[in-house]
């Protein structure tokens, strides 16, 4: 580190490491020691810490790095800049620690579990002058980067986020899981304050609810519609917007967009339908323009994982801000409370034994 320890060395190498070593926690090593490849990034990758030894070694062995007991000892270590991958309960006390001894985070999502925790990490960032990025990867998806530039007015959005089963990150409901990735994205696209939520959600396979259906209404007058379930028979990942006499179409998966134009005193046939990729192959149809904007491919978790230390090395505000990550966190905790209400109302605790 420099001769600040509150601040890394600009010319020196950027220290990186990770807190967890679950399945994102790996991930972000795999990309720090990637990144640690390449000279003109000047990046060293430290070490990783979990609280289960055997898989942290296990871990830091496959990535050829160290592994340690403790956020102290990696502290200790010396590092700039570490990701924490751990449970979400567990982000306010070891980004705490992490910050007061002048270390930059980037949390995964969700930011916090309240917004009460989400406010001290603020308060916690200010007093240390730490850089604070929310991993919310979407934001770096090539689809979305894309989109940014197509923007004008969207009025309509209609999101799905489908997954098959897994026993991971079930101490948090899928709306905090995975239906928080859609909403920073729609908060992203959509600018504008949210005024109504109506939400419904069930749980399904675990305590927790696996499967949600929101409607927001924003200040503006747009409405965005949210499917997420983690209990699908198939993995979809896809967002849809219009706009004035505009639609897109963005796949996460795969890294695809799709726009259809109505041109100016088009004839649009009433057979046309928008969500049948049958009908929009060729746009056969006269009034419509098809157009696919240039995709630069890349892995979302690197770009993010850049992002963060050129952030960390510049002293900049993150492309994903603290505040952006609290935003969608409150945005997210009204739909879970909004889905406790509707759960009341409808009496639906005595046949799923209450929605926690």
């Amino acid at each position: 580190m420099g001769d600040n320890p509150n601040m890394p060395d600009r010319n020196g190498p950027l220290r990186a490491g990770v807190v967890g070593s679950g399945a994102f926690g790996r991930n972000h090593a795999r990309v720090y020691r990637d990144l640690q490849g390449d000279p003109q990034l000047n990046v060293k990758f430290v070490g990783v810490v979990d609280a289960n030894t055997s898989r942290g070694k296990e871990v830091a062995s496959e990535f050829g790095t160290h592994a340690f007991a403790s956020v102290a000892e990696l502290v200790a270590a010396g590092v700039d800049a570490v990701s924490i991958a751990v449970p979400t309960i567990a982000h306010l006390p070891i980004a705490r620690e992490l910050m007061q001894a002048g270390v930059d985070v980037l949390i995964e999502k969700p930011l916090a579990s309240t917004l009460a925790e989400a406010d001290e990490l603020r308060t916690i960032a200010r007093q240390h002058n730490r850089v604070v990025q929310v991993g919310h990867l979407e934001r770096f998806n090539p689809a979305v980067c894309a989109t940014l530039p197509l923007l004008t007015k969207p009025m309509f959005f209609e999101v799905h986020r489908l997954s098959v089963f897994t026993p991971r990150s079930l101490d948090v409901d899928v709306v905090l899981d995975l239906m928080i990735h859609d909403i920073d994205i729609v908060l992203t696209l959509a600018k504008s304050r949210v005024k109504e939520v109506r939400a419904v959600g069930l749980p399904i396979l675990s305590k927790k609810v696996d499967i949600a259906n929101v409607r927001l209404e924003f200040e503006s007058g747009c409405v965005a519609n949210f499917t997420a379930s983690r209990v699908s028979t198939e993995r979809v990942r896809k967002l849809r917007f219009f706009q004035p006499r505009q639609y897109v179409s963005l796949d996460f998966s795969r890294q695809d967009v799709l726009v259809l134009t109505v041109e100016d005193g088009g004839d649009v046939s009433a057979d046309f339908d928008p969500f049948n990729p049958a009908t929009v192959a060729g746009s056969a149809f006269p009034g419509i323009t098809p157009f696919k904007p240039a995709i630069e491919p890349q892995e979302p978790l690197r770009a993010e994982l850049l992002s963060f230390l050129n952030a960390v090395r510049g002293r900049s505000v993150p492309e994903v801000s603290l505040e952006q990550g609290r935003e969608a966190l409150a945005v997210a905790l009204q739909i879970v409370d909004a889905i406790a209400q509707h759960s009341r109302r409808a009496h639906l605790e005595e046949l799923t034994g209450g929605v926690s």
